[in-house]
């Protein structure tokens, strides 16, 4: 990850129409995360078994043909 300094480093070293699209990209960002009621991004991320058993019901014919495609057959 980068440090705040090289962040400001690579941020000065672009043309300030460019400086001000990422400006726009950040407050873009902060509105998004807000909006979710997230304030970290590791309170985002998925993990893998968070939700065990949450298909409560799948039909037994569930792979089977569909009818509307035998046309294509």
């Amino acid at each position: 990850m980068l440090s705040d300094k090289e962040i400001v480093e690579k941020l000065h070293q672009l043309p300030p129409v460019i400086q001000q699209e990422v400006l726009d990209f950040i407050d873009f960002l902060t509105m998004k995360w807000r909006n979710q009621g997230l304030a970290k991004s590791e309170t985002y991320l998925r993990k893998a078994g968070a939700m065990p058993n949450l298909v409560a019901y799948m039909a037994d014919d569930f792979d089977a043909p569909l009818e509307d495609l035998n046309d294509y057959q």
